[in-house]
């Protein structure tokens, strides 16, 4: 998916976590293979180009784009698994594929805490210990090498931070009304919410409605906080985002 994934799994016996972690790192690039609108070959390309139907791809497939579906239909429209009139489901696949295999690692025997980043994009289960939380820095898109925040999931057992922006690729969220990148005021957009499938979809979608529209409509969405960031260096958050920081 262009990106590194990296794991941190606490508690459970080696070998079975050994095991689980190479079924995930399979089970990811097995996504990739299926989903990647840069190979020719994959079940989406072929899907877009109409060499295939819906049924003759994975079960997988149709799933993604049924929460592609949710996610435009609560967004109204600001999020959608298609661009150019072809079937597109990049912005939703990665934090659908990365909350996946943290399940999948959850529950292992014996696994008390799970953390796995996807570019920058995390979702974490259970605990690391005993005696402190997960916690995830958020950076500064106007400061390299700075931090914007920490979201700690104490009293949690599941949270998920994503960000959307332009500070590490550049102008790359499409406006789906117009089907160009989207100008707004904003550089970053970070959402923290249970699931990493939904704060993927959420971050990408804000992003495009600016700062205004997007800050309103984070805060309507049950159990979502959020951190955006405009151009000018102003920081604004939901109203229950200083619970979640730490």
């Amino acid at each position: 998916m262009g990106t590194v994934v990296s794991f941190d799994v606490r508690g459970g016996e080696p070998d079975a976590v050994r095991s689980a972690l190479e079924e995930a790192v399979a089970g990811l690039h097995q996504v990739d293979e299926v989903f990647s609108t840069y190979r020719d070959d994959s079940q989406v390309s072929r899907l877009a180009r109409g060499e295939i139907t819906l049924d003759a791809c994975d079960p997988e497939v149709a799933e993604v784009l049924e929460l592609g579906a949710e996610a435009e239909r609560l967004s109204d429209g600001w999020f959608s698994t298609s661009y150019a009139g072809r079937v597109d489901p990049t912005g939703i696949v990665k934090g659908w594929s990365v909350e996946r295999a943290a399940r999948a690692l959850a529950g292992v025997p014996g696994v008390t805490g799970v953390s796995v980043n996807g570019g920058g994009d995390v979702q974490l289960l259970g605990v690391p210990d005993g005696r402190r939380p997960w916690r995830v820095g958020v950076a500064d898109p106007l400061r390299p090498g700075g931090l914007a925040a920490v979201i700690s999931a104490a009293g949690l057992d599941e949270l998920a931070v994503a960000t959307s922006g332009t500070a590490e690729r550049g102008a790359h969220i499409v406006d789906p009304g117009t089907g160009r990148s989207a100008v707004t005021d904003l550089v970053a957009v970070t959402v923290v919410a249970p699931r990493l499938t939904w704060a993927d979809c959420w971050a990408t979608a804000a992003f495009a409605m600016g700062s205004r529209a997007g800050l309103a409509w984070l805060e309507s969405l049950p159990d979502v906080e959020a951190l955006l960031i405009t151009a000018g260096d102003e920081v604004r958050c939901t109203g229950g985002l200083a619970a979640r920081l730490g």
